[in-house]
């Protein structure tokens, strides 16, 4: 099917997307700061450019949009151009998993966190990450680090 809309249209209303500081990466990232945490980093030079670093517990945080990333809850297949959308999905998709591995290679914990759950109850994901991290304050440095050998979670 054709675009609905015309080609400056689109360019418009794609030029208003943003790929960083996207409101649940603020809400997560206001919530960390509020609850004491600190030592983190933004847009930090990594392979799929994650949206929180703790680089001294070699942690990344990345918050997948629902439909960019192909929420298995959230996501719809759009009507228009549907091929389009839905190779590019995937290709995103496939590409989160080749920076997976590269960052687990390299000594990362992954923890990738759904749109959907930020924007339902922020709060809880804020206990899992800390949870995750293993202590209240991340400046404690005597604590014994978050992980519990896994190097990949999602929060759900």
């Amino acid at each position: 099917m054709a675009d609905v809309l015309t080609p400056e249209q689109r360019k418009k209303n794609m030029s208003h997307i943003k790929g960083k500081d996207t409101k649940p990466e603020l809400i997560i990232r206001r919530k960390l700061f509020a609850s004491g945490v600190r030592g983190y980093r933004v847009h930090y030079d990594l392979p799929g450019k994650p949206d929180i670093v703790f680089t001294k517990k070699k942690v990344v945080i990345f918050i997948d949009g629902c439909f960019w990333h192909k929420c298995p809850i959230c996501f719809q297949e759009p009507e228009t151009r549907k091929k389009f959308w839905v190779d590019k999905i995937d290709k995103n998709c496939e590409r989160d998993l080749i920076n997976n591995l590269v960052l687990v290679e390299k000594g990362w914990t992954i923890i990738r966190i759904w749109e959907h759950h930020i924007r339902k109850n922020s709060d809880d994901v804020l206990k899992e990450i800390m949870t995750f991290l293993g202590r209240t304050n991340i400046t404690d440095s005597s604590s014994s680090g978050g992980g519990g050998g896994y190097k990949y979670i999602r929060i759900i």
